[in-house]
């Protein structure tokens, strides 16, 4: 039998199981953004950043998206946000899950599949985006702009992450990304679907319940 005392033993499940939900929820983002593209009805703002930089630039989506999460992590600064273990991942594993979901992925000619892709994307970007926040191993580069923002502010999540994602719309289309109905359908719903998942997803403070 093990000699580590029971909350040692706990702790140790628990956190298997954080890490666990955070990279499950990394590459069902990655392939639910790679879903949204495919469906070619619009992309994810974040995504009309990146594709007006490729314009400009070259390089891949992937490449693009982990880029533009370290530069995003400068703006952590002045929020004094602290990045974790999720942070890391979330700027490398997305962007590199994403290049090769998008070459297995089938692109769909017929309305109703584009439509049902980018549908399924939202909501799957939305319940993948509170699992990896919600494991409390760090918020993703732009999540924690999100978050940061929403401690400052005293904003809902749904109001702040809905401001940040038809900014980056705006700048993106500036640059020469593919702004489309999706777009405006993923910022206006991703926000609720994010303020509606993440209080089920995140995981228990132990500490809380010891005070």
């Amino acid at each position: 039998m093990s000699d580590r005392p029971p909350s040692a033993r706990h702790g140790t499940r628990r956190l298997g199981h954080r890490l666990l939900q955070l990279y499950v929820g990394l590459v069902v983002f990655a392939v639910s953004e790679a879903l949204i593209l495919q469906a070619r009805l619009g992309v994810m703002p974040w995504d009309v950043l990146q594709q007006g930089l490729i314009t400009h630039v070259g390089l891949t989506m992937g490449t693009w998206s982990i880029i533009i999460g370290v530069c995003v992590l400068l703006l952590w600064i002045p929020l004094r946000q602290k990045p974790g273990v999720g942070t890391v991942s979330n700027a490398i594993v997305i962007g590199l899950v994403l290049d090769p979901a998008l070459r297995l992925l089938p692109a769909p000619e017929s309305i109703g599949w584009r439509a049902a892709y980018l549908l399924g994307g939202i909501l799957l970007n939305g319940i993948a985006t509170a699992a990896y926040i919600g494991a409390r191993l760090g918020p993703g580069p732009r999540d924690g702009l999100m978050t940061g923002l929403v401690a400052r502010t005293g904003r809902s999540v749904r109001s702040v992450r809905t401001a940040i994602e038809v900014t980056v719309v705006v700048v993106g289309w500036l640059l020469g990304g593919n702004l489309g109905i999706g777009t405006v359908v993923f910022a206006l719903a991703i926000g609720p679907v994010v303020h509606v998942a993440l209080p089920r997803l995140t995981v228990p403070d132990d500490r809380a319940g010891r005070r």
